[in-house]
């Protein structure tokens, strides 16, 4: 993927680790967007339509390189989990999902020499039933608040609470990371 160059529009760390991993050259920019969306979307539709706003801010071409956007969200039971607005807020979100299968949905948006390539992808998430403990301690320790749904897959509540995923590991993680390759090898 080396002669590929992107612009990652996110300050996810996640995403950064996970390209790096994929060996794609990247550099990272960022834009201020609303990420507000109409109501009676899907979770498919919602991620999708907020990758694509954050790519759409890029109003410039962007010559040689792709924009690579992406959103990710949790969707437990018909509601939708963003990120928490507070610890307390987290603990309430992690006892929605434990016990309970919930769908990690990303969307993500490669802006490339004038045309828009969106896609998601949908993986669902077994957690065993965490106890009150274990959740304080995770929202006390790794302080949540950044992530959809109020955890991290590859931190302790998911390190110890994750019974089984259906669907990719890295988009778990915040990037569909073989979706995203074959995407950029049929650009380029």
């Amino acid at each position: 993927m080396n002669n590929i160059k992107v612009i990652l529009a996110s300050k996810s760390p996640r995403r950064q680790d996970l390209l790096r991993l994929m060996d794609v050259d990247f550099r990272i920019v960022l834009k201020d967007v609303d990420e507000s969306y109409p109501a009676g979307l899907t979770p498919e539709e919602i991620a999708v339509y907020i990758a694509a706003k954050k790519a759409e801010a890029f109003d410039e071409e962007p010559g040689d390189e792709v924009v690579l956007t992406a959103d990710t969200i949790v969707a437990i039971e018909g509601e939708i989990l963003g990120k928490p607005e507070s610890p307390a807020h987290a603990v309430e979100m992690l006892k929605k999902l434990s016990g309970k299968m919930h769908r990690v949905v990303t969307g993500v948006c490669l802006f490339y020499k004038g045309q828009y390539n969106k896609f998601f992808d949908v993986s669902e998430v077994f957690f065993r039933q965490l106890t009150d403990e274990e959740i304080q301690y995770y929202v006390e320790k790794y302080q949540p608040l950044d992530k959809a749904g109020s955890y991290g897959i590859q931190e302790f509540i998911g390190l110890i609470g994750i019974e089984r995923i259906n669907g990719s590991y890295t988009n778990v993680v915040g990037l569909p990371t073989e979706k995203v390759y074959q995407q950029l090898k049929q650009l380029i």
